[in-house]
């Protein structure tokens, strides 16, 4: 094979040679795995956790998106760390870095050791969730590229489809700390993978550190993130919300700017200025907070609205959980057919369908309608949100074309976070409202609070259809 020299071969070779690339991938597929399933698979636990560690519900949703916001900080400084250390040492130090946020959280003895676990855990996602894509990219060839980013698209859809259903059986039978102990096994089998397998992609040049824009960027969004949590416990109009708020949007705008002026940024922000990027983006963002900000909700609905068995609880969200993997599995080739407009535009108008029926739920709703609606919100949000990014990362073309997938990736997991906690938010403002009219029923009041997060995903979701109108008709084609 090596003596044929001729330039159509020549192309079908990958960037960087590997025996066997397939064996390579599998330490970073498992692990991503493991983070993937690690976002969702605790949200079914929430309840328990609540009531085992005696924390509200503004305190215990801090599990979630404390999680997402470390995956936000981390993603990116993937490019960064990359320059500075091997593919293998970063992957290997994520598995490690995982194992030990799990142990600590299997054993932990507060909510204040489990919450620092967690946030161990999600610095290793922000490491793995990048380079798997990364390396696919360097180590097939061309003709088996599609076939491999597939293959990485599916670990990341099907862990969270399955993580709620897996996470309630284990909750039937045994203490939410064996979902953490769960992960261990799979750590050491990717592990072994990435140390027997793994080689060097990328080109140790070890770079100048912009430490300031680093400090701007962990204060700038956590910030938002404290403030709008706070708000679940102190309201938005106390000072500590509003300075935390004030404080986050000062030192972002601070971040932007010095992004924008520096020669090599951390995050090229000049994509934004592209409208095709943009709008994608947005909608990417918007579609994100409409899957979090729902899926936190529906399983403590279920069984703090509806008293459903936590272990029934997982096979309730299933069907919603596999459908969500099979349309995003589609939705990406109708890309290439029709484009993102007509896809985007009916995936949000059939969210919004989902989320008017999950606010018009009682706790007296029949199992079948939940579902059903949980499926439809599963048909529309992916069906939207594929074609949606595709478009934007087909708008960008040359250098900054590397820029949009981390600039996305990132901010999704920040928009993930911010969701979530309005919903935290709106969900004590319902339960309130629910006692300040004179209710008694926990289970009553649980569902008026559930109403007003989803009426949030409705409101997100129209947000969305209104934002999709401006993609193109057409479809992009990239050709950097």
């Amino acid at each position: 094979m090596d003596s044929v020299q001729s330039s159509p071969q020549a192309k079908q070779r990958a960037r960087v040679p590997v025996a066997h690339p397939m064996l390579a991938m599998m330490g970073m597929l498992i692990g991503g795995f493991v983070g993937m399933f690690s976002e969702t698979s605790l949200n079914i636990a929430l309840p328990q956790l609540m009531a085992q560690l005696h924390v509200s519900t503004a305190t215990v949703q801090w599990l979630v998106t404390g999680y997402m916001l470390m995956i936000g900080i981390v993603l990116p400084l993937s490019s960064l760390i990359t320059k500075w250390f091997t593919t293998r040492q970063v992957i290997l130090f994520a598995l490690i870095d995982f194992a030990v946020g799990a142990i600590i959280s299997a054993s932990a003895p507060g909510f204040g050791v489990l919450l620092f676990g967690r946030m161990i855990q999600g610095i290793a996602t922000g490491l793995i969730l990048p380079l798997m894509f990364t390396v696919a990219m360097q180590i097939f060839p061309p003709y088996k590229l599609g076939a491999a980013m597939g293959m990485v698209g599916l670990v990341i859809m099907f862990a969270p489809a399955v993580g709620p259903t897996i996470a309630g059986a284990i909750l039937g039978l045994a203490s939410w700390r064996w979902i953490f102990w769960l992960f261990i096994p799979f750590l050491i089998i990717a592990f072994i993978f990435a140390v027997t397998s793994l080689k060097n992609i990328a080109k140790v040049t070890r770079p100048k550190v912009d430490f300031l824009s680093i400090l701007l960027s962990m204060v700038g969004f956590g910030s938002l993130v404290v403030g709008v949590s706070l708000a679940s416990d102190q309201g938005w109009g106390s000072p500590a919300v509003l300075g935390a708020l004030i404080l986050g949007l000062v030192i972002l705008a601070w971040y932007a700017h010095r992004q924008l002026t520096m020669e090599s940024p951390i995050l090229n922000l000049k994509t934004f200025a592209i409208p095709g990027f943009r709008v994608g983006a947005c909608l990417v963002m918007i579609n994100f907070g409409i899957i979090l900000s729902a899926m936190y909700l529906l399983p403590m609905y279920i069984q703090k609205g509806l008293l459903i068995p936590v272990a029934l609880t997982g096979v309730i969200m299933l069907p919603g959980g596999l459908m969500n993997a099979i349309v995003s599995a589609v939705s990406g080739r109708l890309y290439d057919s029709i484009g993102a407009r007509t896809p985007a535009m009916l995936g949000f108008l059939i969210s919004m369908v989902g989320a008017l029926m999950l606010a018009l739920t009682t706790t007296l709703s029949a199992t079948w309608y939940v579902i059903l609606a949980h499926v439809i919100l599963m048909i529309g949000a992916p069906l939207a949100m594929s074609p949606s990014q595709t478009h934007g990362l087909n708008s960008l073309t040359g250098p900054i074309a590397a820029d949009g997938s981390t600039i996305m990736n990132t901010l999704q997991q920040v928009v993930g976070a911010i969701s979530t906690a309005i919903a935290t938010s709106l969900l004590g403002i319902g339960q309130a409202s629910y006692y300040a009219n004179g209710g008694h029923q926990a289970a009553s009041a649980f569902v008026n609070g559930a109403h007003y997060g989803f009426y949030f995903t409705f409101i997100l979701a129209l947000a969305g259809l209104l934002l999709a109108t401006r993609l193109s008709k057409k479809r992009l084609t990239n050709c950097h």
